[in-house]
């Protein structure tokens, strides 16, 4: 989500916590009492690059923090809230079930972190399950390193993030997704209009190549929609039989 606050300046509000991810940041309050997670990026580029993620997280329903302008062009911003959860070991089946739903946008993205480095990147919020940060997604590793040209136009996300050992929060989190699970994960994307994808990047202030890029990289997994529906059908068949 983004927030109809005005921009925030972090030299006239103060500082009240530390750091809690990769990033240099901490914890900001204004002098209406409002507080707000603030990370300092390595430049503008990387600060871009996050909001235009979370533009398109919103785009798609899936839920995150709430994010708000900063005048510093390095810096990205969330309204603070307290979690009653922050990890994936934490969460129970149901909130579990209810995170996977948003697994095809994770991939679409790119989002490498969406489980975090220790399982830190889901947490809970009055019942609902939150992305608190998107650092990881599009053309950024979370740490901010560039990801070049493994950020292409095929989602190879959809197996990486279910079947990467070296991964073991985001296994955790979607490995064992059946595949009309992934079949509906999958479509939140697709449903989507190309020209709201491009319209929501470049009013981000990203680039066409990158507008380009999501809409062929939402046509690839539209592409792979064939191989979990007939994968759908397969189980179906069989359970059918198995009751016969």
């Amino acid at each position: 989500m983004t927030s109809d606050i005005p921009p925030i300046d972090t030299a006239l509000m103060q500082r009240v916590g530390g750091q809690l991810g990769t990033n240099p940041a901490g914890i900001f309050e204004d002098d209406d009492g409002r507080r707000f997670y603030v990370k300092t990026l390595e430049s503008p580029m990387h600060a871009r690059n996050e909001a235009i993620a979370a533009r398109l997280y919103r785009l798609t329903g899936a839920p995150t923090l709430t994010y708000v302008r900063t005048v510093e062009p390095e810096q990205i911003a969330t309204q603070w809230v307290q979690l009653d959860k922050r990890c994936v070991a934490h969460l129970s089946e149901r909130e579990r079930r209810q995170a996977q739903r948003w697994f095809g946008v994770h991939a679409w993205t790119a989002n490498w972190d969406a489980a975090g480095f220790d399982g830190d990147n889901q947490g809970v919020v009055d019942g609902q399950v939150l992305t608190l940060d998107l650092g990881g997604a599009l053309c950024f590793r979370a740490q901010g390193d560039p990801k070049g040209k493994a950020f292409g136009t095929r989602v190879d996300e959809l197996d990486v993030l279910r079947r990467d050992e070296d991964n073991p929060h985001a296994l955790r989190l979607f490995a064992d997704m059946r595949p009309d699970a992934i079949k509906e994960a999958i479509e939140v994307v697709v449903r989507i209009p190309d020209d709201r994808i491009r319209q929501v990047i470049l009013d981000g202030g990203g680039s066409r190549k990158l507008a380009e890029k999501m809409v062929a990289r939402k046509a690839d997994m539209a592409g792979r929609l064939g191989t979990f529906e007939s994968a759908v059908s397969l189980c179906a068949s069989m359970m059918e039989s198995a009751n016969a």
